[in-house]
């Protein structure tokens, strides 16, 4: 294994909440998803990680409620831009809680403390407080978040859209996408089909795809399956040092410590500019 390779990990909102329920927390899931986090980085003692996670149904219900990724521009629309912060801001208190208990030196940046946006595009974040982080064996966790907006007001910026704002500065290796499916799939579960897993995805396999992949099932503003693939595709081609996105399910038990473990370790489905 290579030395001191960077990881990005995002632990998704489906995965840590039931997004059918507001502010329905898998407090169980949470905490063992801490400890592998934590077991990991002891099996790894060169591993840098950096921890994304979404806002399940804490901020996509009060996001949809108000409409805050389209835009802000009433009154009451910044009321809900205010309250989608705060509710993101409490899952993420959960999950630094977790993770301390845990025993992970994590440190939280609220993304929308410096996030700029323009058209519902982030523009600019800082990203050197997090490098410094990571260079005195911190794991910074981001989440998404809202962000003011130069076009629209204010909108929601995702994990994914935080991680490709980051990629480029920061050069990870891996990004891990943990959910609570087991990876691409031909057919979108909320749907009733059975859908068969897809191993690998490159852009050259993009155009067949596209018709198969469906949207998230429970609320989710910021994009299903489909954009998120669309957008690591994306990334795997714009960043050289990422050699890789893998897309796991976090509720199979001690996957996740093994996937940050071992970097050949094949589970879900692996998104890569080429075949290996």
């Amino acid at each position: 294994m290579n030395d001191r390779e960077l990881v990005f990990l995002k632990l998704g909102g489906s995965l840590l909440t039931d997004k059918t329920r507001p502010q329905a927390l898998r407090a169980g899931v949470l905490r063992r998803l801490a400890a592998e986090i934590a077991g990991a980085l002891a099996d790894r003692p060169d591993l840098r990680l950096l921890i994304g996670h979404g806002s399940g149904s804490f901020g996509h219900v009060a996001g949809r409620k108000y409409n805050t990724r389209a835009g802000v521009a009433s009154p009451e629309g910044w009321r809900g831009f205010a309250e989608t912060a705060r509710a993101a801001g409490l899952l993420n208190r959960h999950v630094m809680e977790a993770l301390g208990e845990a025993g992970v030196p994590a440190l939280a940046f609220q993304p929308s403390a410096s996030a700029q946006c323009r058209d519902g595009e982030l523009v600019a974040m800082e990203w050197q407080p997090i490098r410094a982080a990571l260079d005195h064996g911190l794991t910074p966790v981001v989440y998404g978040d809202v962000a003011f907006d130069a076009a629209r007001g204010g909108t929601i910026i995702s994990t994914e859209e935080i991680f490709a704002w980051l990629a480029p500065q920061l050069a990870p290796r891996r990004i891990v996408l943990a959910g609570e499916v087991v990876g691409v799939l031909s057919a979108d579960p909320a749907s009733g089909v059975a859908g068969e897993l897809i191993e690998e995805i490159t852009p050259a396999m993009w155009p067949q795809l596209v018709g198969a992949l469906g949207g998230s099932h429970g609320v989710d503003v910021t994009g299903g399956m489909m954009a998120k693939v669309a957008a690591m595709l994306a990334l795997v081609q714009a960043v050289p040092a990422l050699e890789a996105v893998q897309i796991i399910s976090g509720l199979t038990p001690g996957l996740v410590r093994e996937v940050l473990t071992d970097p050949r370790r094949r589970a879900g489905t692996r998104i890569a500019a080429t075949r290996p």
